[in-house]
């Protein structure tokens, strides 16, 4: 078994080096204008003592199945106007299953630094790092804190169909600088994701249609402690998802299966500070979801919880560390399958992580992680432990290693 550990690491970290030698970032002409080139790719191994993560089968020798890679182009038109967008795939588990997306596509304009406009598949600003969370060889950790940036769900908030209008603008008398961004459109998740993933194995309903409007606002202050930002986000949706329901829970089966949220929205505040070689950041979101299931027959209400404080210091060009402690907590909110009547384990997951960062070279990079988690949070909604790999049912701790290959160019 060990053995076998050793050449999926191996693999892993193979693969990543072999890939990057050679690479830099690429352009090329289109008329006048210069379009420049560049991609990233990660592959991931996950082992855990105790139940499988992430859809992937961790127990036992652990599991490699965990690649993800980009391609993205851009093309400054004028000096004021931008367009650009990036190719993404992957393979989590089960979730992704390879199946390439446009992560997002957009054309910029800013009219003056306190005014500015997107318009295509926009990147969501929703916290610290919702919209550079595609940019792994930029972040300390092999994973960031689940309880705020799950990565089985990363297809929903990655990117909205619409518009944003931004800026920035100092403020006088040495206050700093603050930033807006607000914007609406609408949100369309993949169905490799893991919320109709999840509903597969608990619930019998095969979604084909997930989405719906979305708006919402981010702002940020950068204040006149060098290096401290903080900020509050904001975002609204109005979801409806489509599907077939083959009868599972005891409902008559449905095969026009339907649900829509009646209220769904997030708040989520944060805070970054960064000085010389340290950066510590600490965000809070609360995620809240009154919806209508089974085609209008009964209702159920998420409420969740997630905070987490954690930073990073760079040892040396080489080596970076970094810690985190991510607090997640379903709280019972009076609807069906959230009440006290799940064990406590099912409603949190209190997870603490240990990091090492290895910059091999300018474009490769390695992560070595350890985490240590307090409970499951399996109650209906996903926080990375599922029914569908986890037939025997959930043990209520689970350690586990990551290892993250990586490169950028």
């Amino acid at each position: 078994m060990r053995l076998a550990v050793r050449e999926l690491m191996a693999g892993a970290m193979l693969t990543a080096l072999t890939l990057s030698i050679g690479l830099h970032a690429q352009e090329f002409k289109v008329g006048s204008k210069t379009v420049q080139v560049h991609g990233f790719g990660t592959q991931g191994f996950v082992h855990t003592n105790d139940n499988n993560w992430l859809t992937m089968n961790t127990s036992n020798i652990g599991s490699g199945a965990f690649t993800d890679m980009g391609l993205n182009m851009g093309m400054q038109i004028t000096p004021k106007l931008h367009i650009g967008g990036q190719f993404y795939d992957r393979k989590l588990g089960k979730l992704g299953d390879w199946e390439p997306l446009m992560d997002w596509a957009m054309m910029d304009y800013r009219v003056k630094p306190w005014l500015g406009f997107r318009v295509g598949k926009v990147k969501t600003v929703l916290g610290l790092f919702t919209d550079t969370q595609d940019m792994d060889f930029a972040n300390t950790f092999a994973l960031m804190p689940q309880s705020v940036y799950p990565i089985d769900l990363r297809d929903a908030s990655i990117a909205h169909e619409g518009g944003d209008v931004y800026g920035k603008e100092k403020l006088p008398n040495k206050l700093g600088s603050i930033a807006y961004t607000a914007y609406g459109g609408r949100r369309a998740d993949n169905m490799h994701s893991g919320y109709p993933y999840l509903l597969t194995g608990i619930a019998g309903i095969t979604l084909t249609s997930y989405g719906g409007p979305v708006f919402g606002g981010d702002f940020r202050w950068n204040t006149p402690v060098r290096g401290l930002t903080v900020g509050m986000s904001r975002l609204n949706e109005m979801i409806t998802g489509k599907g077939s329901y083959n009868g599972q829970l005891g409902i008559p089966a449905q095969p026009n299966y339907q649900e829509n949220s009646q209220h769904d929205w997030t708040n989520q505040y944060y805070g970054k500070y960064v000085k010389d070689k340290l950066h510590l950041e600490s965000e809070y979101r609360r995620y809240y979801r009154d919806q209508t299931i089974f085609s209008g027959i009964t209702w159920v209400v998420t409420d969740v919880r997630g905070w987490y404080m954690g930073g990073g210091y760079t040892v040396d060009k080489w080596l970076e560390l970094g810690s985190y402690y991510s607090h997640y907590r379903i709280i019972p909110s009076g609807g069906p399958g959230i009440s006290d009547s799940y064990p406590d384990a099912q409603r949190h997951d209190f997870d603490k992580v240990v990091t090492a960062k290895f910059t091999v070279n300018k474009y490769t990079y390695l992560k070595v992680e350890g985490h240590f988690m307090d409970g499951n949070a399996t109650a209906l909604y996903p926080a990375g432990f599922y029914a569908n790999v986890n037939p025997n049912g959930f043990a209520d701790n689970t350690n586990a290693l990551v290892v993250r290959a990586g490169f950028s160019f």
